[in-house]
């Protein structure tokens, strides 16, 4: 604990605030704090990360409303005969035609373009739901990396005390005889290095710490994580009945893609426009309704480009989900395997490698204290444990980052 103090102490000092005004967070804040409630598919403000893809979608069920309405009629006036010769001269022998029309969409133009942009808003939707999976994969990734660095800080702080405490020691039993020169020399060229581990140690955890505060937005100063490393217990098999949502999104892109198709197919189909309305003759002040039908000719225009490019389209998605499916299997098993190895690493380091490092480091330092043991015997022994309590960080990050990843993989 003491040495968790100093290095708080130690991060006050690089971010020049005071030890009270540093905030300590959790992984379930710093998921808050993004704007993730540790659920994801489900936000509760407006990071820009997310909130993009998230008006994207808003945009695609809007096109869903606009895609129900049908055609608007259209209003016509026409003037005849006036401004003429002889017995056309001025408006005596005009005619004045009032109607309206009405396009009527035949070839299921309407449904089609309804369940075309129902596909659309489906395929959107899911991706702003993966925008979210990935911000909280981030700061689960992030906060991973942060308790890391900060281990790895205390570590290096541990170093420096132990070094200075060998140096002070060596210094003294130089004095008294009981150790040559070259040895304090050797003391204090390890405690130099040490420090030298210790500004890079302070440097990666500012580094961690600030790229953990750069996925939310805050005016805070950036957070001090907790020494321990979240418990994630990541599924080792996918959950429920759904897809996964990468699954279900590369599924989504082909319904839009099928979709697109039966639209542009419609969109082959002439649409006739029906009309009505009346006729006012001037001259003889009477009057006659119209009734009138036009027909678009497709000769040469029937879609057929933008059918075929709407049919390639659906092949691309087609192969595109079935190589998505294929991959997401073999990252899902390569993810667990690598997780289920980092966690055996980590049980084997922490209860077998580190302990017996630790009590061999602590015999060989009161063997130095006592004289029995040379400097170079402490050094060995104490390079030896830091270098199996660096390996179980890392292991323990490994295992971190992996689950945050089956987590990822499993989101619906």
């Amino acid at each position: 604990m003491r040495c968790i103090a100093l290095a708080a102490a130690l991060i006050a000092v690089c971010t020049g605030l005071p030890i009270s005004a540093q905030e300590t967070i959790t992984l379930d804040e710093a998921l808050a704090r993004a704007g993730v409630d540790g659920q994801e598919g489900t936000s509760s403000n407006s990071n820009p990360r997310v909130y993009g893809p998230q008006a994207e979608a808003e945009a695609a069920r809007a096109a869903i409303d606009q895609a129900r309405l049908r055609p608007n009629p259209s209003l016509s006036f026409e003037v005849e005969d006036i401004a003429g010769s002889g017995a056309f001269s001025g408006l005596r022998s005009s005619e004045y035609t009032l109607a309206i029309g009405q396009q009527l969409e035949l070839g299921g133009k309407r449904r089609a373009r309804i369940a075309s942009a129902q596909a659309s808003a489906d395929f959107t939707g899911l991706q702003s739901d993966l925008a979210l999976s990935q911000l909280a994969l981030g700061v689960r990734e992030r906060y991973v990396e942060a308790v890391a660095a900060g281990q790895r800080l205390v570590l290096a702080l541990e170093i420096v005390e132990r070094n200075r405490e060998l140096a002070r020691i060596a210094n003294v039993l130089v004095e008294v005889g009981r150790e040559p020169p070259l040895r304090a020399m050797r003391a204090r060229a390890a405690l130099a290095e040490a420090e030298a581990e210790l500004q890079a140690a302070q440097a990666a955890d500012l580094a961690a710490r600030q790229a953990l505060a750069a996925l939310w937005v805050s005016g805070r100063p950036n957070p001090v994580v907790s020494n321990v490393f979240p418990d994630l217990a990541p599924p080792l098999a996918p959950l429920g009945s759904e897809d996964p949502l990468q699954l279900r999104i590369a599924d989504a892109r082909t319904s839009f893609a099928e979709a697109e198709i039966a639209r542009e197919r419609s969109l082959g189909v002439p649409d006739p426009t029906l009309s009505a309305g009346v006729r006012r003759f001037q001259e003889s002040n009477d009057q006659a309704f119209i009734v009138g039908i036009s027909i678009p000719l497709p000769f040469r225009n029937r879609n057929q480009g933008n059918i075929a490019a709407a049919e390639a389209q659906y092949r691309a998605a087609s192969a595109s989900e079935a190589i998505a499916e294929a991959d997401y299997r073999v990252e899902f098993e390569r993810t667990r395997t690598l997780y289920l190895a980092a966690e055996t690493r980590v049980e084997t380091l922490s209860s077998a490698s580190l302990p017996q490092a630790e009590e061999a480091l602590r015999l060989v330092e009161i063997g130095y204290r006592n004289g029995r043991f040379p400097l170079i015997e402490v050094l060995a022994a104490a390079e030896a444990r830091d270098a199996i309590r660096e390996n179980l960080i890392q292991a323990e990050e490994s295992r971190g980052l992996l689950a945050a990843r089956l987590i990822w993989l499993t989101a619906q």
